[in-house]
């Protein structure tokens, strides 16, 4: 069994199992938070700085919501950091997607040597 007295003579308030659950999605979403925001300052690339900020901005942005619903429960406020983690899911990939393919279209290049991938289909008007 977890004791949770050294919590408590902390901050002098008693910390349920709720409580605890909340700071610790709360700090991991901060974590993640800050890995997507080091990760857009320190990668060269706009492809490299999607991936990092779209992946880890969704998990930290999901566990803050999902902090909401521990601490709130299934009434009001819980059920809106629900929808909130449901509607993240769905549009931040969809969103980095199109943000990835209007900088393709562009005509954005990687860093380095790296290129796109050719198709079939380039390979076969190429031949032709």
């Amino acid at each position: 069994m977890i004791n949770f007295n050294f919590f408590s003579t902390i901050l002098n308030y008693p910390l349920s199992l709720q409580d605890l659950l909340t700071i610790t999605f709360v700090l991991l979403g901060c974590f993640f938070l800050s890995v997507g925001t080091i990760g857009l300052l320190r990668l060269p690339d706009v492809y490299n700085r999607l991936h990092a900020t779209s992946k880890s901005t969704t998990l930290g942005a999901a566990s803050i919501f999902f902090s909401g619903f521990l601490y709130y429960g299934f009434e009001g406020m819980g059920l809106t950091s629900l929808v909130g983690v449901f509607f993240l899911f769905l549009t931040a990939p969809t969103g980095s997607h199109m943000i990835a393919r209007a900088a393709q279209k562009m005509g954005v290049d990687f860093f380095g040597d790296i290129s796109w991938p050719i198709s079939s289909s380039t390979k076969n008007k190429k031949t032709k």
